[in-house]
């Protein structure tokens, strides 16, 4: 346990070399965008409201600063709107953490898929809690968990680099649920119901990554293909057979063969607030499709055109302004056209659709 931190190490420096001679090397060659949106006109006054003050004034400020500058106000809403989407990464590095992501998701289901089909708890999950806690840890076990621990530590520590998003929270929640079980499960000897747990979790992840980097590389229809098969790779998974599989074992299996002890509560009590992600972001998705379906301008069901990626692309706060103008835009609700306002995630929101 005490070597994890030297994992998380290796495997960061292992991100940046593939994002640097990998990941960016093939962006290029497929002429992904490499600079971001535009530089705000330079305004002194502007740039200290916007550093000092807020970066998303109110009416009553944006109607003193037209006054002190003698600019409309729609011009200064401008400013700051452009001011905002200047601290965005440009879609070269938002194509390069999908590629990273879609390759560490893509690998690690797998290689989880192949260890566990050789093992008995993955055809009878009642394997999981015989001869509890004397299992023993072999090494594709100890591999598996130093790899998913570390891949998550990894995105625990980016979300404070990276620019705050609206699901900040739920993210912040997820990733620390899924440490602590991951570490929690390895603590306590539960690593083959563990195994389960993170497999059926990377089942879906890397549809979404691939949906991503097609709608980057403005490969539309792929990218609706791809959208569609995360949605139902992820509903069905995370709301039929996690219930049915995982939380079925943990929650009645082992308290049949082992009975129930004071971690058995938390351990359990973790994988409940992870079902209960699980609910949340499935609706996400369904009203993201719901809402696609009923903005197609023939009325009837269209490919997803997906804009966004799976969490929230922009600042912590919506732009009013920028929201009103795509609105006023006649192009599909998920048009590739405003592409260049992804980032990577891990989870679809509803922000896609509440943008257009």
């Amino acid at each position: 346990y005490e070597s994890w931190p030297k994992e998380v190490d290796l495997f960061l420096s292992a991100c940046v070399f593939f994002h640097r001679f990998i990941a960016k090397p093939f962006a290029l060659r497929l002429r992904i965008q490499s600079h971001g949106p535009g530089q705000a006109q330079p305004n002194a006054i502007l740039e200290k409201v916007f550093t000092s003050i807020t970066k998303y004034p109110d009416a009553k400020r944006f109607e003193g600063l037209a006054k002190q500058l003698d600019w409309d106000v729609r011009k200064i809403q401008r400013w700051f709107r452009h001011r905002r989407n200047q601290d965005k990464p440009s879609p070269l590095t938002k194509f390069c953490e999908s590629t990273w992501r879609f390759t560490f998701y893509l690998g690690i289901f797998t290689y989880g898929v192949t260890f566990l089909w050789s093992t008995p708890w993955f055809w009878d999950t009642r394997e999981c809690w015989y001869n509890y806690p004397y299992q023993p840890l072999t090494t594709g076990l100890y591999c598996y968990y130093i790899m998913e621990l570390a891949f998550y530590w990894s995105l625990m520590f980016s979300q404070f680099t990276d620019i705050k998003r609206k699901d900040f929270l739920i993210m912040f929640v997820h990733h620390l649920a899924t440490i602590g079980l991951i570490s929690f499960s390895y603590m306590n000897s539960m690593v083959r119901v563990g195994t389960l747990v993170m497999c059926l979790h990377d089942a879906s992840d890397f549809f979404l990554e691939a949906a991503k980097l097609a709608n980057y590389a403005k490969y539309q229809r792929l990218c609706d293909l791809l959208f569609t098969m995360f949605g139902f790779v992820f509903v069905t998974s995370r709301l039929g057979i996690y219930p049915l599989w995982i939380l079925k074992t943990t929650l009645f299996e082992s308290w049949e063969i082992i009975g129930p002890y004071p971690s058995w509560w938390l351990f359990n009590g973790l994988l409940l607030v992870l079902q209960v992600l699980h609910i949340i972001w499935s609706c996400l998705i369904l009203r993201v499709a719901y809402k696609a379906m009923v903005k197609g301008k023939t009325g009837k069901w269209e490919p997803l055109h997906v804009s966004k990626d799976d969490r929230s692309d922009i600042e912590s706060s919506s732009d009013e302004d920028d929201a009103s103008s795509h609105r006023s835009k006649r192009h599909h609700p998920f048009s590739v056209n405003d592409a260049s306002n992804g980032s990577n995630g891990h989870v679809a929101t509803e922000s896609w659709a509440e943008q257009h």
